[in-house]
């Protein structure tokens, strides 16, 4: 195929960034705004603020330097303005692709060693694996089978936190922001999203949130469907039972509207009914194809009623999907969920809308590795989340640019200018070439101390083309 003249890249780029300058509020935050998405998408092992200036402005790093960070850190522009922006410029490239099939939320967690950034407490870590100093963020992503795009971003706050008033003020916490648990976080951000008209999707979430039963309720209550990851011992009651209806009335007292059990009348835990399933229950299915061979494992589904505290309710629960996964070599079954998604879906829909929440763990892998979201210096609340805004903009242009590549054949190669650094930068940290050490050169003259890069950036990145001549991140690639 013929193409694109040389600049075509810049040419897009500048485009999109123009489309999200009105949502920045002010005229000369145009110029930082590009800049820091700029240095975003430049390929390095920091997206800090000092080695971001110094790619984007290599001529003047220490006035950059200060631009930037006040951009970032201290600007007074909306979040939600700039990533409802980012929805309208975005969207139409993804749905070029297919409809919005799925929301998904979920929380990922940044590792700090002190104790001063704000959120930061001692809370499980999914990057680390376990319990240590971090901040959680809560997220939500709109998704289809190509590509997904996260459209809410908020810090969790910690009730440590969020009860202390001398930290919150050093952080800048908002007046307006109070603890909400995770799933309350979740929800306050479908129901945003909901309201801003964004085309529905299933719902998707893991164990962490879906064990929330007033969540789910919640999610029902706005006309959405939901695959809900739970726990095995989750209580349902199985196909053909239910709790009993309130007790009749003895004409004496206060009639009763709950619904009641006795012995012969009990729930029981997804994992027992699942173990107790025949074995023509069980099925094996592909869902889709991944790295190196097609995604295969075995499920049964049954229809179930969800029974958590349904004694305080008048009436049964709606039948819902139990799903369960039990791969071949497993002496028990792995994975759960709840849905209620139509009982007419067939099996490998059902199946296959599950596993769809994969995506939001390729948005994290490319925010964090391509794009450096958990880079980020500052300490305060604002800076946080407007770094992550930044973020998620870049990654934006990425799935716009990945949406112009055809099916096949070769895309375009043009790239953008590769940035030239000054002479003799070189950012703290980093070993002295000549192996003497040189306080005045372990920084850009002028370039302001609190600022800690580790490594600057190199030359700009192909941002579209084809995988096979690595004009845009591998990371990208549908699976």
């Amino acid at each position: 195929m013929d193409r694109p003249p040389s600049g075509e890249n810049e040419s897009r780029f500048s485009a999109y960034v123009e489309g999200l300058v009105g949502a920045i509020g002010h005229a000369d935050r145009a110029a930082p705004l590009r800049d820091y998405c700029l240095g975003l998408l430049v390929p390095g092992e920091r997206k800090s603020v000092e080695p971001m200036a110094a790619v984007t402005a290599p001529a003047r790093v220490a006035a950059q330097h200060q631009s930037l960070l006040h951009f970032v850190g201290n600007a007074p522009w909306s979040d939600e303005r700039v990533l409802a922006r980012v929805r309208e410029l975005v969207l139409p490239s993804l749905e070029r692709e297919g409809p919005i099939e799925a929301w998904i939320i979920d929380d990922t967690g940044f590792p700090k060693k002190g104790r001063h950034s704000v959120g930061v407490t001692r809370q499980y870590c999914g990057q680390l694996g376990k319990q240590d100093n971090c901040q959680i963020a809560v997220t939500l992503s709109v998704a289809n089978h190509a590509a997904s795009l996260p459209v809410a971003w908020r810090l969790y706050l910690p009730e440590d936190w969020a009860s202390d008033p001398e930290r919150r003020a050093k952080a800048g916490v908002p007046a307006t922001v109070s603890f909400q648990t995770k799933p309350e976080i979740a929800l306050e951000q479908i129901r945003a999203v909901r309201a801003a008209g964004m085309p529905k999707g299933v719902v998707l979430m893991d164990a962490g949130y879906g064990t929330d039963t007033d969540l789910r309720t919640e999610i029902t209550s706005l006309g959405l469907a939901y695959v809900a990851g739970v726990q095995p011992q989750t209580s349902v009651w199985a196909p053909g039972t239910g709790p009993l209806p309130p007790k009749p009335w003895s004409g004496h007292g206060r009639p009763t509207s709950r619904m009641r059990r006795d012995a012969e009348h009990q729930p029981v835990q997804a994992k027992a009914l699942a173990i107790g399933l025949p074995a023509e229950a069980w099925e094996t299915i592909t869902w889709r194809e991944g790295s190196a061979d097609w995604l295969t494992s075995r499920y049964a589904r049954v229809r179930v009623r969800a029974a958590h505290r349904d004694y305080d309710l008048a009436e049964p629960r709606a039948e819902e999907w139990l799903l369960i996964e039990w791969p071949e070599g497993e002496v028990e079954p792995t994975k759960y969920w709840l849905s209620t998604l139509s009982a007419d879906i067939s099996f490998a829909s059902l199946v296959d809308t599950a596993k769809l929440r994969w995506r939001i763990e390729r948005d994290y892998q490319e925010l964090k590795q391509e794009l450096g979201l958990g880079h980020y210096e500052g300490r305060g609340w604002r800076g946080f989340h407007h770094h992550a805004t930044l973020c998620i903009a870049a990654y934006g242009f990425l799935i716009a640019e990945q949406a112009t590549i055809p099916p096949s054949g070769p895309g375009p190669t043009t790239t953008f200018q590769k940035p030239a650094l000054p002479d003799g930068y070189r950012p703290r940290g980093a070993a002295d070439p000549a192996g003497t050490a040189h306080p005045q050169l372990d920084r850009y003259p002028q370039t302001p101390p609190h600022c800690c890069p580790r490594q600057h950036a190199g030359s700009m990145p192909m941002l579209s083309g084809t995988p096979t001549n690595g004009i845009k991140p591998a990371s990208l690639m549908t699976q």
